[in-house]
């Protein structure tokens, strides 16, 4: 089997052919010289069994929320139902081409217009556009809407939006991305927003701030309402991170509280598994006084008849085309499934595993953050750190189990933390199987710290030297030795 555990480089060998094609009489096509290549391809050359044999191999060795438990803080690693993936590649939206004139896709259309206001109507906004194709671009658009509202009011002076330090990393990356100056304010032990620091940074510079709730430690703020008065009365805009949504679904609503803008990862919070980097989607919602600035385009329907319209004040097209379609019609597919009787159910089983988790747990592993949480919980390493077993141990040990490691040394308001969120799908068998586990590796750091020091033991790749691939990377096969 070490033979199947090689690269495709690796098994080459000379003149070995793993294809043919059919001869065909087709004339003879002059290629310039300047489109020539000077040296041959470097392609291996193997066998079509080889090939097979060897993806099969290669696919075996992923691990993905289908493989086994993926309890990813922050991120909502949810099961994808297969019906989703069996609607969306229905030739009739598979084999859609994005320039195709609107009236020969009125069925995709509609599917687009009906999540955008199933989306509205789970927030608590006014309207939604489809165009941006990740989360992180979702906030980007976010950003760009709350700068060309203070720009559109002649307030071109708001060039600083607030970020609390536990939030997530891609709001202050996706300010500056957007220009915009990032103030970062301390929160509290808990990670919720610290009033009095907030209002220390309030000013007529501010054009908003940015926040999830639940919180990235899995809490709620409880002094959102007034976040939001503080916010506003200063004449900032409050945006809404959309990734920790699951845990309010049919139970609360953005909107509601104050919030003005939010993005919603549909590749998370609906099903669509996003591991892997993609596909992705980040609609971008918005209240009724920020409709015409969202991105182009929107759906929109007249007497049964579905089309694109643009707005003049719009900050533009994310993208070329509108989304991601397969990750909307997966979406779709999932929220019609549950419908609005079953959508409050998502947000209570969220909370009670995560509960259930850190209960079990919290005798052996530091608990920073007493009370209940939301749908995830930060642990803070080892109670007992004697033998010097830090959170990194502890995660790759894990892998050996055969469990996809949580979110580790985020977020950051705690040195050794450990983020676990293991969503509503999760049967009471798997997580009672993890909990196990998980006394298991905090025994053994105490019993045996050098096994779990140098784990994973039973993985295709062991421990990496993480500093030398960061500094020194490989990126080309031929480098290898």
């Amino acid at each position: 089997m070490k033979y199947y555990n090689k690269l495709i480089f690796d098994i080459s060998e000379e003149n070995r052919i793993g294809y043919s094609l059919e001869k065909k009489n087709l004339p003879k096509v002059h290629l310039p010289e300047s489109l020539r290549r000077s040296q041959k391809a470097e392609l291996p050359e193997v066998s079509e069994f080889d090939v097979v044999r060897h993806y099969t191999n290669v696919s075996q060795k992923n691990f993905g929320v289908e493989t086994g438990f993926y309890p990813l803080g922050s991120c909502t690693m949810k099961y994808n139902p297969k019906i989703n993936d069996e609607l969306a590649t229905l030739s009739g939206f598979s084999n859609i081409h994005p320039l195709q004139p609107v009236e020969t896709v009125q069925g995709l259309l509609k599917i687009y217009h009906e999540t955008q206001k199933i989306l509205a109507e789970i927030s608590g906004l006014k309207a939604y556009s489809l165009n941006p194709f990740a989360g992180a671009h979702g906030e980007l658009s976010g950003l760009m809407i709350i700068k060309a509202y203070h720009q559109k009011n002649n307030d071109s002076k708001r060039n600083k939006i607030i970020v609390p330090d536990s939030a997530h990393g891609t709001n202050p990356a996706s300010a500056t991305v957007c220009g915009f100056e990032v103030v970062e304010i301390k929160s509290n032990p808990d990670g919720t927003v610290n009033l009095e620091a907030l209002k220390a940074v309030l000013s007529d510079e501010i054009a908003g701030l940015m926040l999830t709730n639940p919180n990235t430690a899995g809490v709620f703020e409880k002094d959102i309402c007034e976040v939001s008065r503080l916010v506003h009365e200063a004449g900032g805009l409050l945006y809404y991170d959309g990734a920790n949504l699951n845990a309010l679904l049919g139970k609360a609503k953005p909107g509601d509280m104050g919030f003005d803008i939010t993005h919603i990862n549909l590749h998370k919070t609906f099903s669509t598994p996003h591991g892997g980097g993609g596909p992705g989607s980040g609609p971008v919602g918005v209240i009724e006084k920020l409709v015409d600035f969202l991105p182009n385009p929107i759906v929109k329907e007249k007497d049964g008849f579905y089309y694109f319209e643009d707005s003049n004040d719009s900050i533009g097209a994310l993208g070329l085309f509108y989304g991601n379609a397969s990750v909307y019609i997966r979406a779709y597919v999932y929220l019609m499934t549950l419908g609005k009787e079953h959508m409050s159910d998502i947000g209570p089983l969220a909370v009670l595993n995560a509960n259930y988790i850190k209960d079990s747990l919290k005798d052996l592993f530091v608990l920073p953050i007493d009370g209940h949480c939301m749908h995830e919980f930060v642990f803070d390493g080892l109670k007992d750190s004697s033998t010097g077993i830090k959170t990194l141990d502890l995660a790759k040990r894990l892998l050996d189990y055969g469990f996809h490691a949580p979110t580790i040394y985020f977020p950051l308001i705690f040195s050794q933390s450990m983020m676990i969120e293991p969503t509503e799908v999760e049967s009471k068998e798997t997580l009672d199987e993890f909990i196990e586990v998980m006394r298991k590796v905090a025994k053994e750091a105490i019993e045996d710290p050098e096994m779990v020091k140098t784990a994973p033991h039973n993985t295709i790749v062991r421990r990496l030297d993480e500093v030398k691939a960061a500094r020194s990377p490989i990126l080309k096969f031929k480098d290898i030795k």
